[in-house]
């Protein structure tokens, strides 16, 4: 039983030093200009963080003061922790299923068309509020200025391998 605490402690107390990423990710977040298009994951990430380090936290002190309460806390917490990211990826994977590029003739990048997601996300995207609120972070990058002044002819812009925000 004390090796198994011991693995468990040391599994996360690494688990503890991978948190500190995600919170200086989150850290960084919160530096950016406010009009910055990273702002929206600036919440979800830190407490992302958070749950991570006090989730490591609990297994750890649970499993080298052999604290079984605490123990049990961390493997509920972690369930919890591990059902809720399950639906998050279930969730974005649904929403996005039908959204794949399309072939054009004579160009390098695929095309993406709004009606190839689902009915949720095109509501999200058509609302007049939060499509300001995308049309001001997407002007607010150099994307445009950048494409302007990397093609000047049409057929290299058309030549090009594009990302799909471009």
């Amino acid at each position: 039983m004390a090796l198994s605490n011991n693995v468990i402690g040391a599994i996360n107390f690494v688990a503890m030093l991978l948190s500190i990423p995600i919170l200086g990710a989150g850290i960084w977040l919160s530096n950016q200009p406010a009009d910055s298009c990273l702002k929206i994951l600036l919440w979800p990430v830190i407490t992302l963080g958070v749950l991570v380090l006090v989730m490591a936290l609990a297994g750890f002190v649970g499993a080298f003061w052999r604290i079984p309460w605490l123990l049990m806390a961390y493997l509920v917490g972690m369930l919890v922790l591990i059902i809720l990211l399950a639906c998050l990826v279930i969730f974005m994977y649904m929403v996005t299923i039908r959204g794949s590029g399309h072939i054009v003739p004579n160009r390098a990048y695929l095309e993406y068309h709004l009606e190839d997601f689902s009915i949720w996300l095109q509501r999200r995207v058509r609302g007049s509020y939060k499509w300001e609120r995308i049309e001001t972070c997407l002007s607010s990058t150099q994307i445009c200025p950048d494409l302007n002044q990397t093609y000047t002819m049409a057929m290299d812009f058309f030549r090009a391998y594009l990302t799909p925000i471009e």
